[in-house]
């Protein structure tokens, strides 16, 4: 994808590296990434790991402090190619996005993207170490990568090219978007009022944000080159909850699901990508 430079200027960057270890704070989609994360490498059954995670963090009384290591912007971003095509994006996401509720009428608030090495500390979601996977925190409003995942990312999609990274960011962009538009807390209280429909909101939150990654591709259309879309595709086909289950030898389990089948994630990203109509990606929710 040929994405422009990045402006330190526009965007929020922050970097850090070292700590990690599991803090205070609730459960978010950092702890699902979790899940899966252990479940592909670990074989780790993927609700048996957030109820370790939830318990962990509510022996935890300490609130995690989050910050940075000092950096400055251009320090976070240049510090290697993958920092650079994550702030290029970032700049990117930020333009489309801040345009497209401008042509809603909406107040838009800008995320930030800390860039980590090792483990890290939100303000408001507790910690997580590498193994978290790429994360949003709703609390501090933070997209959280340690870039290392992307090297993991390539060996499960069997490709390297950057749309699959990029995928990634603007994946963690769309739950940006369900946060500042107040729907991740109606999901939330949603969850809470009938916990048996719990898993499913879950999974239409994740292809919803599946979904607004295609659509940020779409609106940029003349940056896609030859193979990007299938570079994407790959990736969400890698990191389905069906494939995840059965590369690591797990029975499939649809009441386990978190993110969606391969197939789902697959399909949700092609939708936001050919859509032309912003409130597209509602479908996962209309009957809900």
């Amino acid at each position: 994808m040929r994405l422009g430079p990045f402006d330190t200027s526009k965007i929020n960057v922050r970097g850090s590296e070292g700590g990690g270890g599991i803090g205070a704070g609730g459960v978010g989609c950092g702890t699902l990434v979790i899940a899966l994360i252990g479940a592909v490498v670990f074989g780790i059954n993927p609700m048996q790991t957030i109820g370790m995670v939830e318990g962990l963090q509510q022996q935890t009384s300490a609130p995690a402090q989050g910050g940075g290591s000092g950096l400055s912007e251009q320090e976070v971003c240049t510090r290697n190619a993958y920092a650079t095509e994550a702030c290029n994006a970032l700049t990117n996401l930020d333009a489309t996005w801040q345009a497209t509720f401008a042509q809603e009428g909406i107040p838009f608030e800008q995320p930030f993207l800390h860039l980590f090495a090792g483990g890290v500390r939100t303000d408001g979601c507790g910690s997580a170490t590498s193994a978290s996977g790429p994360f949003y925190c709703p609390a501090d409003k933070g997209i959280y990568i340690d870039t290392s995942f992307y090297d993991q990312l390539a060996r499960m999609a069997g490709t390297g090219g950057d749309f699959a990274r990029i995928y990634v960011i603007a994946h963690e962009y769309g739950h940006h978007i369900q946060n500042i538009t107040g729907l991740a807390s109606q999901v939330r209280r949603a969850q809470q009022q009938n916990p048996s429909s719990a898993n499913q909101l879950q999974v239409a939150m994740e292809l919803q944000a599946d979904c607004y990654a295609g659509m940020w591709a779409g609106k940029n259309r003349d940056l896609i080159e030859s193979g990007d879309l299938e570079e994407g595709l790959q990736a969400a086909s890698a990191i389905g909850d069906d494939t995840l289950m059965r590369n690591a030898g797990q029975r499939i389990n649809p009441e386990s699901f978190t993110h969606g089948t391969s197939q789902q994630r697959m399909s949700a990203l092609r939708l936001g990508l050919d859509s032309r109509d912003n409130a597209a990606c509602d479908v996962f929710f209309e009957g809900a």
